[in-house]
């Protein structure tokens, strides 16, 4: 069909009677619409883009032949017409309220109460049950939509709720909006129905047989991931400024006064309203209806019975979140009967009976406390800000790194400050802004450390370094934090900081070998030890004991070397032996290892207390695996940076997989890098890899490249 239709196209003769012209112009229109029926709300397509584009030439040559023949709900009409001079206003008929907004478990579980309250307590006889329907909630620009006569008539922002701008010119280039309503069959008609009892069908029948009068239906204006980029990136070839969101582009681009520059936008649509009342009992009916009707409709959302489902549908949808093509905030969480819906009311600007639970926000703002300094396992202190409990990215914060005085003095924070918190993903939390309108006058200046916290010695600052160190080789606090990283390293369960501390106390634990001699008995009796917990850190340790190489040179706490480099080591020399034994030539020669790395490496291994250590650790019974490899090593000589948020597979074990199969994954991009892997939410790796035009790959194409 569709190769069939696409010659069609090409050969059609222009030489026709205004009525041959006119029964070809309905059928092109009927079949035009059809396939953006098929492509917007089904989500298939039986022809090409090009093959659609050759239909809808055609249509425009013989529009154009017979212009008495054009209606408005021609598909060539989506842009026509001078730029505007400036927007109407519009009043809306039904306001176009906001919604709360609620972020964690317990905030949804508060409104969901409120709703039980009010409707009466689900389940029991004297109560009222109800539904709720999950949709998710697109970051884009919602719209108001209006329909005579089953013809596209207006569209109007939300503006304050009760009086928005008339874009009706701009919404009409946006082809996931029908400019006719589409009529379902009777067959449609009767299974819509079927699915959805309490629909009164005298109603519906009537709308869908004579389609008179006003139809309003509200829904989300939006930019998809891949549109945004493109765009993007023509404005960097033009030299101008990229855009910072994609909200933002959609509100520029409905709002622009010349509807050609909103088409070259590439803008889409989701409907998630209905306001006129055609019948629908449910929300739920709502929502199929606008299918039949033409409209998309997001497919991610759906039906909650309790609070437990809407858990599951907001976990499912954030899951997702990576992978969809567009950029969501959450999910919106409506009362799905329509009557009980309008029976809760409003109260404010906001309906009682809908709610957005928002994913976990990557920024907030809170209030530092103090500041304290802590040792670390290489001697650099670190100032630690202690904040105001917040909630950010999933987690309840209170403690942020400051990383050091000069990071201090770059904010200018004070004790007092109100700031801006960041946690993107798994990221540690990092303070990246001081709020200092927000000052009262009683802050106070944060005072550096002078002596360290743990053994009291004076500190240091080495020519050429940013940090502060505590030279003490007896310091307490460093021995503490050598431990914690070890024990990170070989991820023993169960083995915190403060049960290290307290083994060091009880002089138990000295070093690394220790943890691997430890037995039930010495456990039993002490602080937060009975007899089970203390065979389960027992079994937990020797567990533990095997460990592949890249892990264990990690865990051993040589300055400058961390994940990254330890893979390099263990790619490169194989054996922890061979690690041991390279000369200072050798460890420089290895990639993304410079000379102050190398130093630093071959001078650890040099020390003896450190090959004692390591000698222990392998007495004890701790054995290293060495690094597979693929055979044939089909990524030899390439070379993968990620960035953003992966969604079938972590970070490290898409890292994992390139260093089997004979790559390299660092951690910079640079001009010999072969790709940047970018997931949602890319940082700044994204557009260093563009601008020096390394090739930027999507999750999916990655796993084409390792075989799945």
């Amino acid at each position: 069909m569709r190769n069939r239709e696409g010659r069609r196209a090409a050969h059609v003769s222009l030489s026709m009677t205004r009525e041959e012209a006119k029964k070809r112009i309905a059928k092109l229109r009927e079949l035009i619409d059809r396939y953006r029926y098929e492509y917007h709300v089904l989500d298939t397509s039986e022809i090409s883009d090009a093959a659609h584009d050759s239909l809808k030439h055609e249509l425009y040559q013989l529009e154009q032949q017979f212009p008495d023949l054009i209606t408005s709900d021609s598909p060539t009409q989506r842009v026509g017409g001078e730029a505007l001079p400036g927007f109407k206003k519009v009043s809306h008929e039904s306001p176009m309220l906001s919604m709360e907004d609620v972020f964690t478990p317990d905030e949804l579980g508060e409104w969901y109460a409120r709703i039980v309250k009010l409707l009466g307590t689900p389940g029991l006889p004297a109560g009222r049950r109800f539904d709720c329907y999950c949709m998710v909630k697109i970051d884009g620009l919602a719209m108001s939509i209006v329909y005579r006569d089953g013809v596209l008539f207006s569209a109007a922002t939300r503006g304050d709720g009760r009086v928005g701008e008339d874009v009706t010119s701009n919404v009409r280039t946006i082809e996931a909006v029908p400019l006719r309503l589409r009529q379902p069959s009777e067959a449609e008609l009767g299974a819509f129905l079927k699915a959805h009892p309490g629909t009164d069908a005298k109603k519906l029948r009537a709308f869908r047989d004579d389609r008179i009068g006003r139809f309003e239906l509200r829904g989300e204006v939006y930019m998809t991931k891949k549109d945004f980029e493109a765009l993007n990136a023509r404005a960097r070839k033009e030299g101008s400024e990229p855009f910072a969101n994609p909200r933002n582009v959609s509100a520029g681009s409905v709002r622009q006064l010349d509807p050609r520059i909103t088409a070259s936008r590439k803008l889409s649509f989701f409907g998630w309203d209905i306001v006129s009342d055609v019948g629908c009992a449910t929300h739920a009916a709502e929502l199929d209806l606008l299918r039949l009707l033409g409209v998309p409709v997001n497919p991610e959302g759906g039906p909650a019975h309790d609070i437990a489902g809407i858990q599951a549908v907001y976990e499912r949808v954030r899951k997702k979140r990576a992978k969809l093509g567009y950029w969501l905030d959450g999910i919106v969480v409506r009362v799905n009967d329509n009557a009980a819906f309008r029976e809760l009311g409003v109260i404010g600007k906001t309906p009682r009976g809908l709610v957005a639970y928002k994913f976990p926000p990557e920024q907030a703002t809170t209030v530092v406390r103090d500041v304290r300094w802590q040792v670390g396992r290489t001697g650099a202190i670190t100032p630690i800000a202690v904040m105001d409990p917040v909630f950010v990215a999933g987690t309840t914060v209170r403690h942020a790194t400051l990383h050091n005085a000069d990071e201090i003095e770059r904010l200018g924070l004070k004790i007092g400050d109100t700031v801006i918190l960041e946690k993107a993903g798994d990221i540690i939390p990092k303070i990246v802004q001081v709020l200092p309108k927000l000052r009262t006058g009683g802050e106070k200046p944060v005072k550096i450390a002078r002596t360290c916290p743990a053994c009291g010695e004076p500190l240091e600052r080495r020519s050429g370094e940013v940090a502060i160190r505590c030279v003490n080789p007896k310091c307490p606090g460093k021995k503490t934090e050598r431990l914690i990283h070890f024990v990170g390293g070989f991820e023993i369960d169960g083995l915190g900081p403060k049960i290290l501390e307290q083994l060091q106390q009880e002089g138990l634990v000295s070093e690394a070998g220790d943890l691997f001699t430890l037995t039930k008995d010495e456990l039993v009796g002490l602080e937060r030890f009975a007899e089970k917990s203390a065979e389960n850190l027992v079994a937990a340790i020797a567990a533990a004991k095997r460990i592949p190489l890249p892990r264990f040179i990690g865990s051993l706490g040589i300055p400058h070397v961390g994940e990254e480099t330890a893979e390099d080591l263990a790619r490169r020399f194989r054996s922890l032996a061979a690690v041991r034994s390279a000369s200072l030539e050798e460890l420089g020669a290895v990639p993304n290892i410079g000379e102050v790395v190398a130093a630093s490496i071959h001078g650890w291994f040099a020390e003896k207390h450190n090959q004692a250590m390591v000698d222990r650790l392998l007495d004890v019974g701790v054995v290293i695996e060495e690094p597979k490899r693929a055979a044939g090593q089909p990524l030899a000589g390439k070379s993968f940076v990620f960035t953003g948020e992966m969604d079938g597979m972590s970070r490290e074990e898409a890292k994992e997989k390139v260093r089997y199969l004979g790559g390299d994954a660092s951690e910079s991009v640079t001009k010999k890098t072969s790709y940047v892997v970018a997931g949602a939410k890319p940082g700044s790796k994204f557009e260093k890899g563009k601008k020096l035009g390394v090739p930027v790959i999507d999750e999916q194409r990655f796993r084409k490249l390792i075989g799945g």
